[in-house]
């Protein structure tokens, strides 16, 4: 579903303005050493490969919103194994001239079952990808895939430039 319920309601009351969302990044991998794989889609909006990303319904917890994106988007199982890192990601603007900005939640997923392929629509391909051979992609989504893979105990955050 590429446009959650709910935030065709909010649509509805406030238009096109700017929406706080919170947001998921499952960073899947399998594998161990130099077979360890990447799961990987291709955005049928952009034609940007990303891990798979998506939005917390209301009430969700945000794990189990990455662990049901994932499921949805890719046909995989997954478990969401620590939080790796939280940003504040630039305002956007749509094609269809809505605005929204995102809190993104990075998690470190761990695969349990399935074989991905684009299950619903939102990606044009879903597939493994080893880690020494990544498709391209953009800076922001390369970060938040080294940090699910950094392994670090404690998430990462960012700061911004505060005055005392």
């Amino acid at each position: 579903m590429p446009i959650p319920d709910f935030v065709l309601d909010l649509r509805s009351k406030i238009g096109h303005d700017l929406l706080w969302l919170t947001g998921v990044t499952a960073v899947v991998t399998r594998g161990t050493g130099d077979d360890r794989e990447l799961l990987v889609v291709r955005r049928a909006d952009t034609g940007a490969y990303t891990p798979v990303t998506g939005i917390v319904d209301p009430g969700e917890q945000p794990a189990d919103a990455a662990e049901r994106e994932v499921l949805e988007e890719a046909g995989v199982v997954a478990v969401a194994e620590r939080v790796a890192w939280l940003q504040t990601i630039p305002p956007m603007t749509y094609a269809n001239g809505d605005r929204a900005q995102y809190l993104d939640i990075v998690f470190a997923c761990r695969w349990e079952s399935g074989e991905p392929f684009p299950a619903d629509g939102e990606n044009t391909e879903a597939f493994w990808s080893r880690l020494d051979a990544l498709p391209d992609m953009s800076p922001n989504m390369r970060a938040r895939v080294e940090a699910a893979l950094a392994d670090e105990i404690a998430a990462r955050f960012e700061v911004s430039a505060r005055t005392h």
